[in-house]
């Protein structure tokens, strides 16, 4: 997409901003403007803050709110003119999916155009993925994840997202126990591959083909499909990277 992506699997540790921060704001400019889109469940301002304070503690930069209404959709039109890096925050995953369903081409033009990188943080990370599971905890009515982490849903759904990584994304892997969910997404046939994050930890994929920089506290655990059937997941640590696509 000639735009570099930053998948966040969540997480507020103060110590791990830096590093789970850092790449994206460097990858945006010298003291770029960020776009914080946030789907406003009636505390957007408040929550906008906790974003704010993360990137500032990061590096020097100007985050600027992009609120969008529980039940809207967002417009691309809406970002600054001299936008730098765009950041997709945390909420309902579904609720994020549907603010971003009837803009999917305009955004993946915007950020290729202007070479703006995206950064995704839990929700946002999900979106990135053309095929994002946005939620649930069953899979024919078995469970594959804990019930706290099902989003509002019942069965695991599987919804068109950005397409701005080549691989499904699930996230607060080790906090929530996600990786069971994509685990079952990818041994059912629905997702191709994934990669589950752990919280305060960050995926950087620079662009097709090449590899991915995993980055922070925890880890990046990817689930591949195994021969005869299942999956495989394999887990990398900070400063190690590895090629899906």
């Amino acid at each position: 997409m000639g735009s570099r992506t930053f998948l966040i699997g969540g997480g507020w540790d103060a110590e791990a901003a830096g590093a789970v921060y850092g790449p994206f704001l460097r990858a945006a400019g010298t003291a770029p403007v960020i776009g914080c889109v946030i789907v406003d469940e009636g505390d957007g301002a408040e929550y906008f803050g906790r974003f704010e304070a993360a990137l500032h503690k990061a590096g020097d930069c100007r985050p600027v709110p992009l609120l969008v209404p529980l039940g809207e959709r967002f417009e691309p039109g809406a970002v600054p003119s001299d936008l730098g890096g765009l950041l997709v925050c945390g909420g309902l995953t579904p609720a994020y999916q549907e603010a971003f369903a009837a803009s999917r081409e305009p955004v993946r033009r915007l950020l290729a155009e202007r070479g703006v990188p995206y950064a995704g943080f839990s929700a946002g990370a999900v979106l990135a993925a053309a095929d994002a599971v946005v939620g649930g905890w069953l899979v024919d009515g078995v469970p594959v994840c804990p019930g706290d982490a099902a989003e509002d849903l019942e069965e695991v759904e599987v919804r068109p997202g950005l397409g701005l990584v080549p691989f499904g994304v699930d996230v607060h892997a080790a906090q929530w126990g996600t990786l069971g969910r994509l685990v079952a997404a990818v041994a059912g046939g629905r997702l191709g591959q994934g990669v589950a994050l752990d919280e305060n930890t960050v995926v950087e994929v620079p662009g097709p083909g090449g590899p991915a920089f995993v980055a922070g506290l925890g880890r990046a655990h990817v689930v591949r499909p195994a021969e005869g059937g299942g999956a495989v997941v394999r887990s990398y640590a900070a400063g190690e990277s590895f090629r899906l696509g």
